[in-house]
């Protein structure tokens, strides 16, 4: 199903300060970095790949995002030996279970 884009999500993605701003009515302080690299895969229809230790908020970003955007998450949770084209081109549902 595509996403058809309202005018709230328009309002949000007018520029990078809209967009953080708005994530922080979601709860979810982040910095200019984060709220430019949502506002430019917004924007260029990618999705957006984060990567970090545990509890720096990572999981907590997507779930916003989604909720922002009106858009299912999709969550990876990555495994030693797992790279970006694996995970993204050669999805195999029943191992990422492991």
């Amino acid at each position: 199903m595509a996403h058809r884009p309202n005018s709230n999500i328009s309002r949000i993605t007018a520029s990078v300060a809209t967009l953080r701003a708005e994530l922080e009515t979601h709860r979810y302080i982040c910095s200019d970095q984060i709220a430019t690299a949502v506002f430019l895969a917004h924007h260029l229809r990618k999705p957006v790949l984060i990567e970090g230790p545990p509890g720096v908020g990572k999981t907590e970003l997507a779930k916003t995002a989604a909720q922002m955007f009106e858009l299912p998450l999709i969550r990876l949770q990555c495994y030693e030996g797992l790279d970006e084209t694996k995970a993204l081109y050669e999805w195999k549902y029943g191992k990422q279970l492991l």
